[in-house]
């Protein structure tokens, strides 16, 4: 049987196998050395094992092997667990098999993540390992009815994605839902959780996020204290969370560790940010093509006596910066550190100032894009999705002006307030309107008046305060 084994890992160089005497029985060892505590197997299974006197029976193995995770599988489930860092014994004078789980892999150490770094409050990250991050959560929920179920999905990858919930809270309606869609997903492998988002989408083709996502321990229990699931996908820093509505990206973990009346005004400031991000390109093409005469007059000999000399139309002009912008983005985004905080600064001073005295780009247009892309990153969670919507409003504004845009953003608004995925509408609590979850809509309560979960979504216990 080793040698079918062996064969059918092609013989990897990582691959051990080892068989000894003991008594008249030979013993039969395999694991993978890359995936496996080399200490811990010496001293926890061979010392014991090759140590044993007289003839040695799977009971007696099972006994005298100083591990906690021993346990019996089949013939067919021997990969399944080599490949999971699991050490296979086999007795020649049985036909059963004990695997002895002693994986053992390097993982980062959970630190802040880059994306959610808060003034006050908790500063853990979840990491790629998923037993560290489910440890992460029991520390912040330390209850009996947190549970943790596990499902794998991939075919060639097997990835271990675990299904977390609090008993008595999340809807169970929901909850069967997204463990059916997990088991019915066939793909060959998932590499991240990113990888689960569309295949679990209600309109996978929509450009809305529709699944939370969170890289703090912190955020993600709360959200499991309003009922929603949490998704932890091995190899992975990003836990998702179900159900999702655009409101919890408006919100910030530093919202909850500060006063409450000035979260209300930073929320308000993020939604004006959303707004300037969104239509602030095209508002100003719009402007400056069709309602000229509407900008005061000042401000409009400012703008002719800036653009005079540039060769571009102001849609051009104005697609121009944007795709500077970008592309600059995308240059520090993929430097290292040390050169690409450099190459963005020094790129955004030369090549903006040298492009303005070279008349290619005027002044405002570079002031209104730089704002634009700016007030982007007051919720970055959206930043992608803001930014499609971003280009889709310029070309409106460009073509048809401050009708086309008010025409644009109604359509925008309607076709969001049609997305629903796990029963909860994306636009909620505002469309439908919902008086008890506004108590932490864009005015914010103190925690103590929040009494009930949202009404959002389905959840099975509403009582949060009594």
């Amino acid at each position: 049987m080793l040698q079918s084994i062996k064969k059918q890992l092609h013989n990897s160089v990582d691959l051990a196998d080892r068989v000894i005497k003991v008594g008249e029985v030979d013993v039969g060892f395999v694991y993978l050395k890359s995936m496996t505590d080399n200490l811990i197997f010496s001293q926890s299974i061979f010392e014991p094992i090759s140590n044993f006197q007289g003839e040695l029976s799977v009971e007696e193995l099972q006994q005298i092997i100083k591990s906690n995770d021993v346990s019996q599988i089949s013939e067919e489930e021997i990969l399944k667990n080599v490949l999971k860092g699991a050490v296979v014994i086999l007795l020649s004078n049985s036909e059963k098999i004990v695997a002895v789980d002693i994986m053992k892999y390097n993982t980062r150490a959970p630190s802040e993540p880059p994306t959610s770094a808060v003034i006050m409050g908790p500063r853990e990250g979840f990491t790629e390992d998923f037993q560290t991050n489910i440890s992460l959560l029991r520390r912040c929920l330390h209850s009996e009815k947190l549970v943790f179920e596990s499902v794998f999905v991939g075919i060639t990858t097997k990835t271990q994605v675990v299904v977390s919930y609090l008993d008595g809270v999340a809807d169970r309606k929901i909850l069967k839902e997204i463990k059916k869609k997990l088991e019915n997903i066939k793909i060959d492998g998932v590499v991240d959780s990113y990888y689960l988002v569309s295949l679990l989408s209600g309109r996978p083709n929509s450009i809305l996020k529709q699944i939370g996502t969170s890289e703090k321990p912190d955020i993600v229990a709360a959200k499991m204290l309003e009922g929603r699931v949490a998704l932890i996908v091995d190899n992975s820093p990003i836990v998702l969370t179900i159900p999702f509505v655009f409101l919890e990206d408006l919100q910030s973990s530093n919202d909850y560790y500060t006063n409450y009346v000035y979260s209300t005004l930073l929320r308000f400031i993020r939604v004006v940010a959303i707004l300037l991000a969104t239509l602030g390109p095209g508002t100003y093409i719009a402007l400056q093509l069709f309602h000229y005469n509407v900008l005061p007059l000042k401000y409009l000999i400012t703008i002719a006596n800036s653009t005079q000399q540039v060769p571009f139309t102001p849609f051009i002009e104005i697609l121009f910066i944007m795709l500077l912008f970008q592309i600059l983005y995308e240059v520090s985004l993929r430097l290292p550190s040390y050169l690409g905080l450099a190459t963005s600064v020094v790129g955004a001073l030369i090549l903006g100032d040298t492009g303005v005295k070279a008349g290619l780009i005027s002044p405002p247009a570079v002031i209104v894009v730089a704002i634009a892309k700016i007030a982007l990153y007051t919720v970055p969670e959206e930043a992608a999705q803001i930014t499609l919507v971003q280009y889709v409003f310029l070309l409106i504004g460009a073509s048809l002006g401050l009708l086309g845009l008010i025409g644009g953003m109604i359509y925008f608004l309607a076709y969001a307030n049609s997305v629903e995925n796990f029963g909860a509408p994306y636009l909620a609590p505002f469309s439908p309107f919902i008086k008890k979850d506004n108590k932490d809509g864009l005015f914010m309560v103190p925690v103590g008046s929040m009494k009930t979960r949202p009404h959002s979504f389905k959840n099975e216990n509403e009582d949060r305060l009594s």
